[in-house]
């Protein structure tokens, strides 16, 4: 008992509640109709595609930016890699390939100058970045219209030009990752192994980053500046240098994101993509100034764990179709209850 204890103790009774919760409706799924092998599928493939926008948050809440509220502008960065991949009609793994690399620069740069902002603002970075990913959301719905895109499969038919708001890649890249190795086990249960693998990959090179002498220095600025400023080191740099990568994350992980979803979403698409992403990393216990890669798996499965399984399970005991109206409120209501345990945890 005393053990029992310990664990949820070290665990914590949120995450533990929300464990049991999410345990019980897996539970509950096969007496109310719901097919567990089709839930846990949607579970898997929902943490695939979400995974690294989660893993996105690592880099600035170690170096003390706080929670990246402004996850959209990498998100943009990412749009216009797969946007200029499909202008070029790549396909396959290479159209993928294609769409990370031309989004690389775009991710760097507005990643620069994100970080040379939030450098000017210490102390209320949050704030600024959830402005900055909503401007930036506003200006691109102009830019989508006026960039020069050609393809016909991209452009409105009517004009022969400016972005749709909704482009498929189903022709191009659509599902690369997910049906790579992919595992099927049962007629409603694959594995989507490709996406797995990609986002340990990115987990792997994002724990090894941390571990070279700029990703401690980068934590040291996080952990007590005064001491990084008396060893030498340059905090603003290491602050820009977490920004970029936390960008660049954010691009990286809309491609795999729209490769899983098969559709690509412009103009007021990525406007509030931020807040599930860290509300997922709060969850999963990271604090104001602390996250960790256990704290991206054990967040984003249990958000999307029950992002998944409510509205199914409720509906069925219902005998009704409310599955929006249910995933809005489970996961506004998850969004607040994160947003709120993180001020306390930063209130103390």
């Amino acid at each position: 008992m005393d053990r029992i204890k310990k664990f949820i103790i070290d665990v914590g009774w949120p995450r533990a509640i929300i464990a049991l919760f999410l345990l019980s409706l897996f539970i509950l799924a096969p007496f109310v109709n719901v097919r567990i092998d089709s839930s846990i599928n949607d579970t898997l493939i929902r943490f695939g595609m979400n995974g690294i926008l989660v893993l996105a948050m690592v880099p600035m809440v170690q170096s003390g930016c706080g929670l990246n509220f402004g996850l959209p502008l990498g998100i943009i960065a990412g749009l216009l890699g797969a946007t200029i991949s499909l202008e070029m009609n790549a396909t396959g793994f290479i159209g993928f390939l294609v769409a990370i690399a031309m989004a690389t620069p775009f991710a760097v740069i507005f990643g620069w100058g994100y970080g040379q902002l939030l450098n000017k603002v210490k102390g209320g970075e949050m704030m600024i970045a959830t402005y900055v990913g909503f401007s930036s959301v506003a200006f691109m719905c102009i830019m989508w219209l006026l960039l020069p895109f050609k393809n016909p499969s991209m452009v409105w038919g009517y004009a022969g030009k400016g972005l749709r708001t909704t482009i498929s890649v189903q022709e191009y890249w659509g599902g690369v990752l997910n049906n790579f190795l992919s595992i099927r086990l049962t007629q409603f249960f694959s594995i989507p192994t490709g996406t797995l693998l990609f986002f340990a990959l990115m987990s792997l090179l994002l724990w090894a980053f941390f571990r070279t002498k700029t990703g401690n220095a980068i934590s040291a600025v996080g952990a007590n500046p005064d001491f990084a400023r008396a060893a030498g080191i340059n905090i603003d740099k290491m602050r820009t240098l977490s920004v970029i990568l936390s960008t660049l994350l954010g691009a990286i992980g809309i491609i795999v994101y729209e490769q899983s979803f098969g559709f690509i979403q412009l103009y007021m698409g990525p406007f509030y993509m931020a807040f599930p992403s860290v509300a997922a990393i709060l969850l999963g216990g990271a604090s104001i100034n602390r996250a960790t890669l256990t704290h991206v798996i054990i967040g984003t499965f249990l958000f999307q764990g029950i992002l998944t399984m409510t509205p199914s399970v409720i509906n069925s005991m219902l005998q009704t179709d409310m599955s929006e109206v249910i995933r809005i409120i489970v996961s506004n209501g998850m969004i607040l209850y994160a947003l709120t345990r993180g001020v306390r945890v930063k209130s103390r």
